[in-house]
């Protein structure tokens, strides 16, 4: 059990997948948390977290069932697609580096 009373959930591929993309919703300003306004996208932070998820796909591979295997390829296409969306609205003249392809 966690300090708050609630157990906390078995350590799985698939809760690890999910706390990596949580990371980097809430990086990229996705995720709200009862703010009234949501957080500025963190891009470095965001990609940092993006690149951990391709390096795990890419360590993993051939090892993954293939449920697992499409849980890792849909977190990172939709975290991908939503990193160049965040990138393209900064401000002119912000650069920020793309998530590495794997």
């Amino acid at each position: 059990m966690s300090d708050s009373g609630f157990p906390l959930p078995p350590p799985t591929f698939e809760f690890l997948v999910f706390s990596l993309k949580m990371q980097a919703e809430m990086q990229l300003g996705l995720l709200n948390f009862g703010e009234d306004k949501p957080e500025a996208p963190n891009l470095p932070a965001a990609r940092h977290a993006i690149d951990l998820l391709a390096m795990i796909a890419e360590k993993t591979r051939g090892n993954l069932a293939l449920e697992e295997q499409r849980l890792m390829e849909n977190a990172l296409t939709e975290l991908r697609f939503r990193f160049v969306q965040a990138s393209e609205q900064k401000k002119p003249g912000d650069t920020a580096e793309q998530p590495a392809q794997s």
